[in-house]
């Protein structure tokens, strides 16, 4: 390859960083830049005007353990949040994109695409106002390629003072734990050009990570290879949880324990135990989207035996939301119609308050469908974010308006309810005073573990009748020789039914 003079030299120090961008990714990154890098200017802008001013308030849009406290400390002395998107091209060096990119809901690709309309007008802008030398790095989830779209119209649009080299580092941030998975990373991926000028921008953002994390976790390669590795790490991640999920319908039909079997295999040095915790199913702005994103490209590539495959974890994922819905208005003798519920979670993960594709959204709508009356209660979700979320699922919003109540005390959320249907795996679901709740339920009183996270032989000395995911709980009614006597028949085959089991047994239309 000839030598030539490059125009990103790797040792000059990075001292003005921006993000065009304030959501889940663009905030908490650039807090942490802020924090690590304290003589680098970090701004981040967005268009919407109440988010910014979120961001500057005490009350941040977005929540995260940690955040707060990083924020507090670098605001208004180099981290700063502003909607002057001109400025902050103009005056950064390194400039990061990190925008929404939703699924399409339109047109060709309509439910598996990614709709890029965002990173396109900011990359148009870009071109329009920079002035000088920049490095434009893709830090939201985008299909392979989408980085040539952007360097051609930086590359089309540009004048002869400005220069452009982009990159792609892509997150793995997990909600809940973003700042600890920012701070300290399993890895950084950066992907550039496969030139002098691509790897000394390479080689210059990652003089901004290596101020805090090691060398050796920062991973250099092509840009188009760093697009695909984000889709596949959450592809493979997704997968893993479907497939324990898919086993745990097998569990609760043949009397097995999902939790031991999982146990078991993660024992496994191949495999291992992260990802094999059985629920009622994975939510998130990522999983779904860059599954269905990954079989959109596949599809394009005349790959549909491998399209199927991936679009198969999204399948048992929807599933198995609906396997637990159905259980719900099976147990409560095939109706739940006028009855009070409680909803308990609904954000899709403790530690969040983000509720996009969260199970709860779709459990509640089946329920409503039912006609049931719904008691929500999440700790970090506005009940704004509840209505909305069910009003765009449902399509109802009369229903929502007159069957849904969001409380805001757990205890007020069980009252009178006939089941608590647990959704979200809030660490305060744990501690409730239990039998103070059975004591205000309608009897026969259920729960619904749809996290595994109760003391399920404690409920039910207590007098609840526990339902879970992946095994049979033995039912407080089914201890009882009556339960035995006046259901299916006799012997361990019937005595192990649970009671949301018909006694046709497992190829029941009750059966989950």
């Amino acid at each position: 390859m000839q030598a030539t003079v490059s125009l990103f030299p790797a040792d000059a120090m990075v001292t003005r960083v921006g993000c065009i961008g304030a959501g889940y990714v663009g905030g908490p990154t650039c807090a942490v830049i802020a924090l690590k890098c304290p003589d680098i200017r970090v701004t981040v802008c967005d268009m919407n005007p109440t988010r910014i001013g979120q961001w500057n308030s005490d009350k941040l849009p977005v929540f995260e353990p940690g955040l707060d406290e990083i924020v507090q400390k670098c605001r208004g002395v180099n981290l700063f949040f502003t909607t002057d998107v001109v400025a902050t091209i103009q005056e950064s060096e390194v400039l990061f994109i990190s925008v929404n990119t939703p699924t399409k809901t339109y047109g060709h690709g309509k439910g598996r695409a990614a709709n890029l309309k965002y990173v396109e007008s900011v990359a148009r802008e870009i071109a329009k106002v920079a002035r000088g030398n920049k490095i434009v790095v893709e830090k939201s989830t985008v299909p392979v390629k989408s980085a040539q779209s952007i360097a051609d119209i930086l590359k089309a649009n540009r004048n002869s003072q400005n220069k452009f080299q982009v990159l792609s580092n892509p997150e793995f941030l997990a909600e809940g734990t973003a700042i600890e998975d920012l701070l300290n990373p399993d890895r950084i991926l950066i992907g550039g050009e496969d030139s002098p000028d691509g790897w000394k921008a390479i080689e210059t953002l990652s003089s901004v990570y290596k101020r805090w994390i090691p060398a050796d976790r920062i991973i250099t390669m092509n840009t188009w290879s760093s697009e695909l590795s984000k889709l596949v790490a959450n592809a493979f991640l997704a997968q893993r949880i479907s497939a324990i999920n898919a086993v745990s319908a097998v569990c609760e039909a043949t009397g097995a324990d999902v939790g031991q079997v999982a146990l078991a295999v993660g024992k496994d040095s191949r495999i291992g135990p992260r990802f094999l915790q059985a629920s009622v199913g994975f939510g998130g702005s990522c999983f779904q989207k860059d599954i269905l994103n990954l079989v959109y490209i596949c599809e394009s590539l005349n790959l549909p035996e491998v399209a199927e495959f991936w679009l198969n974890v999204v399948s048992i994922n929807d599933y198995q939301k609906q396997r637990f819905a159905k259980r719900i208005v099976n147990c409560l003798f095939n109706t739940v119609s006028g009855k009070r519920i409680a909803i308990m979670g609904f954000a899709f993960k403790k530690n969040t308050g983000d509720t996009r594709e969260s199970a709860a959204i779709y459990v509640s709508a089946h329920l409503l469908e039912e006609g049931a009356r719904l008691a929500v209660y999440d700790p970090k979700v506005e009940a704004d974010q509840v209505t909305r979320d069910l009003n765009n699922v449902t399509g109802t919003p009369d229903v929502v308006r007159d069957q849904v109540e969001v409380c805001s005390d757990p205890y007020e959320a069980a009252r009178g309810a006939h089941a608590l249907v647990i959704c979200t795996e809030w660490d305060v679901f744990q501690t409730l005073d239990y039998a103070r709740i059975f004591a205000g339920m309608p009897k026969p009183a259920y729960v619904f573990d749809g996290r595994k996270i109760l003391d399920h032989e404690k409920l039910t000395k207590i007098g609840f009748e526990v339902e879970t995911i992946g095994k049979r709980v033995r039912n407080v009614s089914q201890s009882h020789p009556a339960a035995i006597t006046n259901g299916a028949g006799s012997g361990d085959g019937a005595a192990g039914l649970n009671s949301c089991e018909d006694a046709t047994g497992p190829d029941s239309e009750m059966t989950l």
